[in-house]
């Protein structure tokens, strides 16, 4: 029975010694670089358009919601963006999130869109914002998700 007792203590020593501990400061780090970047990604937008923001920002992978349609990959984001010069888009993020081990992330915002409608008078669109962001082999974030 002390045998028992004795597993069964090394066990439960062992479980607990394997949690893993969040760095806080690295979590903060974290979010700061997505929060970073996620400003960069808006402030081209707006400063150099659409198409060349979001093909910047995108990983290979990246999946932009359309529409009700998912557009798949970096090349196909391409194509359908080949038009979207216009720099009327802008966001922030509200939220930013971060897993502890620093390889995805997240936010989500509000954002305004300004455009020219067919006949030429100015319109906007508010509305909400999601991005999912993937840390890349060189370090940078990338969305996967938009």
């Amino acid at each position: 029975m002390n045998k028992l007792v004795s597993i069964m203590i090394i066990f439960i020593l062992t479980c607990f010694s394997c949690e893993q501990k969040v760095d806080e400061k690295k979590i903060e780090a974290w979010k700061n670089e997505i929060n970073k970047t996620e400003l960069q990604f808006s402030d081209m937008a707006q400063k150099e358009g659409m198409n060349k923001a979001f093909l910047k920002f995108v990983a290979d992978d990246g999946i932009l919601l359309r529409n009700d349609k998912l557009i798949k990959g970096k090349d196909s984001i391409k194509s359908y963006m080949k038009n979207s010069n216009s720099k009327g888009l802008s966001w922030k993020p509200d939220f930013i999130d971060v897993s502890t081990s620093g390889d995805l992330g997240y936010t989500y915002g509000k954002y305004t869109y300004k455009y020219k409608d067919s006949l030429g008078n100015d319109k906007m669109s508010n509305g909400i914002f999601h991005t999912v962001w993937k840390r890349q082999p060189d370090g940078t974030w990338k969305f996967v998700w938009d």
